[in-house]
């Protein structure tokens, strides 16, 4: 009896210490797997996480990783105190490394949910550089002005160009500029690319724009979304934030005829 006990002990002895060895094993070959690379720590996603879900409740859904410098995620974030009161605002996937840029405050997350077509219209998204749609600071609730440029080769003659009613026209179109629409509201905002990560070491200064092309979805009707759509084809878009309250007087066509009129 006393040698089946002393064989039990032993046995789990040896399970122990086994799996100790195996851990050790294991982190010595992540070590030497890294032997080398600069290494940065980032916070994975070790379960999938709904969108919505606060980042103090992430809990053991994440974990912390060490990770070659050069495949770091941009905006990725190192620690959960860095999204104090924040929320997911898209569902998170397992394996996929926590970055800034997918979170956003409760207030945020709301506005962006309650965005509704108003009845009778449809949405239509376009691709706009940041510079286009006032560096990026367009959010789902907005009203924008929507400019179109273009350049024609007129093939008017002179006296058909004398002939027209509108002074505007009176003249040989070659670049313009019109703003066509006012007050287009804004149903969602994606962007293409994140601005780069911030060293936190760096001085403050201006906000970062993102470094690729945001996607604008506009609640729109036919006539506008077929002259959306046409100037997006043919010519290009500028957008502006335009209030309820803006003012809408002034509006004409602008050539280098009259570029510098009043």
């Amino acid at each position: 009896m006393k040698r089946r006990i002393i064989g039990i002990v032993a046995a789990v002895l040896l399970a122990v210490v086994g799996t100790a060895f195996l851990v050790i094993y294991v982190q010595g070959a992540e070590d030497r797997a890294l032997a080398g690379q600069e290494t940065v720590e980032v916070i994975v996603v070790t379960g999938d996480i709904e969108r919505g879900t606060a980042a103090e409740d992430l809990g053991d859904r994440v974990a912390t990783e060490r990770i070659p410098a050069k495949v770091r995620a941009e905006g990725s974030i190192a620690s959960l105190d860095d999204l104090d009161g924040q929320i997911t605002s898209v569902d998170l996937i397992a394996g996929e490394q926590l970055v800034l840029g997918r979170f956003t405050t409760p207030v945020e997350l709301e506005a962006e949910r309650a965005i509704e077509v108003p009845e009778g219209l449809q949405e239509l998204t376009i691709s706009l550089a940041p510079h286009r749609v006032v560096g990026g600071r367009v959010s789902p609730g907005d009203t924008v002005g929507v400019f179109a440029s273009f350049t024609f080769h007129d093939r008017r003659d002179a006296e058909q160009i004398a002939a027209e009613d509108s002074e505007d026209m009176r003249q040989v179109l070659t670049e313009t500029t019109k703003m066509i629409l006012h007050k287009v509201l804004v149903t969602n905002v994606q962007v293409e690319q994140l601005p780069p990560a911030v060293d936190d070491d760096q001085p403050t200064g201006p906000d970062l724009a993102p470094t690729g092309n945001l996607l604008i979805t506009l609640a729109v009707d036919v006539p506008r979304a077929e002259r959306i759509v046409f100037t997006a084809e043919h010519g290009t878009i500028w957008l502006s934030l335009e209030s309820d309250d803006a003012d809408e007087s002034g509006n004409r066509l602008r050539t280098p005829r009259n570029i510098f009129d009043d």
